[in-house]
C-alpha cells in the first residue's frame, strides 16, 4: 500500500472516530387524523369527513460544554408547518429559533385555559379575535426558571418594524396555583404598533383544574378586550373533559361582543386518541345575528 493511501486511510480512521464522540440522535414520529365535522345548518358544508397527516423530524445532540442543542421539522398534509432550533443552556435557560412555533413570548401563552380539546373560540369561524400575539415567524425566543419564576420572550424582526414580547410566570406561591403576565408590541406598519397584553390564574386541585384570564389587544383602529375562563377535570387517567366561554369587547359602540363557549371531551389508549369538541360563538366579530357552531368527532393516531 503506498503511502498516500495510508495517510487517506489513517484520516478517514480518525474523523470517524472525532464523529463518534458527538452524542446526537434523529428520530421520525407520524400522526393521522380521521375527523367528522359539521358547523351547523348557519352555513353550508360540503363533506364532513376529513383526514390530516403530520410527520415530524427531530435531533437532539450534547455539545462538549454540556449544552443540547435540538431541532424539528413538522409537515402538516405534506405542507410545511413549523419548525425550530434550540440552545439548552441548562440554569442559564434556553435559547430558540421559532418559526410558525410558539416556545417563548406572549405567543406561548395566548390561551392557557384548561381543555381536553380545543379553545372554546377555534375553529368556530376564521378570526380570532381578542386573542394576543406578536408573531412565531422566525422570531428568537428566550426562556428561564429559577425559584419558583420563570420569564419567556421573544424578538422578532418584520419588514414593517419589530415585534417583542415579555411574559412572567409563577409556580410556587400557593401549591397547585399558577398566575402569569405578559405583555408585547407587534408593528402593522411603519408607524403603528399594537399593544398586546394578558394576564391569568389556574389552580389544580385533584381531578379539576380552574382557570380565568383577561387578554387585551390595544389597536390603533379598534380595541379588543377578551375574558375567558375554564374548568376541567381527569375523570381518570385516560378521559379528560372540560367546558370554557370566551366574551370578546370590542370597545366599538357599533359591534356587539363576541361570546363563546364550548366543551370537549378526550380519551386516550396507547398511540389512540378518541376527541370530541363543541364550540357556540354568538355575534361573531362583533356583528348582531351572526351566530356560528362547530361540532367534531375525532379519531387520532400517532406513530
Amino acid at each position: 500500500m503506498n503511502k498516500l493511501a495510508k495517510v487517506g486511510l489513517t484520516a478517514l480512521a480518525g474523523s470517524l472516530v472525532a464523529t463518534s464522540a458527538f452524542a446526537g440522535s434523529m428520530s421520525v414520529s407520524g400522526s393521522a387524523k380521521v375527523t367528522y365535522g359539521s358547523t351547523g345548518s348557519e352555513r353550508v358544508t360540503g363533506n364532513p369527513f376529513s383526514n390530516s397527516k403530520g410527520i415530524t423530524f427531530s435531533g437532539s445532540g450534547e455539545l462538549d460544554n454540556g449544552f443540547t442543542v435540538s431541532t424539528g421539522y413538522t409537515m402538516t398534509n405534506a405542507a410545511f408547518s413549523s419548525s425550530y432550533v434550540s440552545l439548552d443552556m441548562g440554569d442559564a435557560g434556553t435559547l430558540s429559533l421559532m418559526n410558525s412555533t410558539a416556545l417563548a413570548g406572549i405567543d406561548k401563552f395566548d390561551d392557557v385555559m384548561p381543555t381536553a380539546g380545543e379553545e372554546v373560540w377555534d375553529d368556530v369561524d376564521a378570526d380570532d379575535n381578542g386573542v394576543v400575539g406578536t408573531t412565531s415567524a422566525n422570531a428568537i425566543g428566550y426562556e428561564v426558571s429559577a425559584m419558583g419564576l420563570t420569564i419567556s420572550a421573544s424578538y422578532a424582526k418584520e419588514s414593517v418594524g419589530t415585534a417583542n414580547s415579555i411574559v412572567l410566570i409563577a409556580d410556587d406561591l400557593v401549591d397547585g396555583l399558577q398566575v402569569g403576565y405578559g405583555t408585547g408590541k407587534a408593528a402593522v406598519s411603519a408607524s403603528v404598533e399594537n399593544d398586546h397584553s394578558t394576564a391569568w390564574a389556574k389552580y389544580t386541585a385533584g381531578m379539576a383544574t380552574v382557570g380565568i384570564q383577561t387578554s387585551s389587544i390595544d389597536a390603533a383602529s379598534a380595541d379588543e378586550d377578551r375574558l375567558g375562563m375554564a374548568i376541567s377535570l381527569a375523570v381518570n387517567e385516560n378521559m379528560s373533559v372540560s367546558y370554557g366561554v370566551s366574551t370578546v369587547d370590542f370597545e366599538t359602540a357599533s359591534l356587539d361582543d363576541e361570546e363563546s363557549s364550548g366543551f370537549s371531551a378526550s380519551y386516550t389508549m396507547g398511540g389512540i386518541t378518541i376527541g370530541a369538541v363543541m364550540n357556540q360563538t354568538d355575534s361573531v366579530a362583533g356583528s348582531s345575528g351572526t351566530d356560528y357552531s362547530k361540532k367534531e368527532i375525532s379519531v387520532a393516531f400517532a406513530f
